[in-house]
Order: structure tokens, then sequence, then C-alpha cells
């Protein structure tokens, strides 16, 4: 009897996850969001600025028309334009809050390969050799029966 061996194969592979971070909300928040972006707000907003600018023309035209009723409402005018600084009708940055990072973490799933081991078991059936002669009685063992076993090598490194 001959008993051959094959080894099972296992392969795996764990392939890298992605890591997602979004910021755009915080720069976006911290006043810092693209050019184009920037332009859509001011670009949606310049209608109501133009017409509050216009409002607060009406209302600076009619205080000076009611310039008989005392004070001096073009020096007032002045003093109130010269504590306006810049565009403070303008408001193109975006919401602040505690969650404006988006993170998202893509696990991938590990690929695992296994290829199917096996044992050959090859034998050969020889029939006992018997001579017989009446009358006389003689037995004898040419071989003692016995089972040989080999183990395969095994491959240690890992």
């Amino acid at each position: 009897m001959e008993m051959q061996q094959t080894s099972t194969k296992l392969e795996m592979h764990q392939p890298n996850g992605e890591l997602e971070i979004d910021q755009s909300k915080a720069w976006d928040a911290l006043g810092l969001p693209g050019t184009l972006e920037v332009m859509n707000r001011i670009y949606s907003q310049s209608r109501d600025i133009a017409l509050q600018g216009i409002a607060r023309r009406v209302e600076d035209g009619n205080r000076m028309y009611a310039i008989h009723k005392g004070g001096n409402p073009i020096a007032d005018i002045a003093v109130e334009r010269s504590q306006i600084s810049g565009f403070s009708e303008l408001d193109f940055v975006g919401e602040a809050a505690y969650d404006n990072v988006d993170i998202h973490f893509n696990r991938r799933a590990p690929e695992i390969q296994a290829e199917r081991g096996g044992v050959q078991i090859n034998t050969q059936v020889n029939r006992p050799e018997i001579e017989y002669h009446r009358g006389k009685l003689e037995y004898s063992m040419l071989r003692w029966g016995k089972v040989e076993i080999t183990p395969p090598q095994i491959d240690t490194l890992m």
C-alpha cells in the first residue's frame, strides 16, 4: 500500500480600507469656501442687498426732507455711514456646527481562497503463495507483517 497526501493551500489577502474625510463644511464655516460658491452666495443675496440700499436711501432722503423739524440730518447720516465697515450685509460664510467634518470609512472584506487537498491511496493485492503436499505440514513466514508510515515534511515557515 502506498499513500500520498497533497496539502491544502490557503491564500488570504486583506485589501486596504478607504478613509474619506470631507472638510468642505468646516472650511466654509471658517469663511474659506471655494470661489464659485462665494460668488453664488453673493449673487443670491444681491437683490435683497440692493433693495435694502434703496430703502436706506429713501429713509435718508426723508430725514433730509424733514430738516425743518430741527437737528442736523446730514451730519447724523455721515456719522452713521462712517461706522459701517465694508460689506456687512453680505453673508458668504457657512453655518458653524460641531459636526462640519464628515468622516467615513469603507472597509473591504478579506479575500480567502482555499484549494482542497487530498489523499491518494495506491494498493496492490498479492495473492498468497500456497504449496500443498499430502501428509506433510510445514508452515513458514517469509516476512512478518508490518506497516510503515512516512509522514510528509512539514513546512514551518510562515
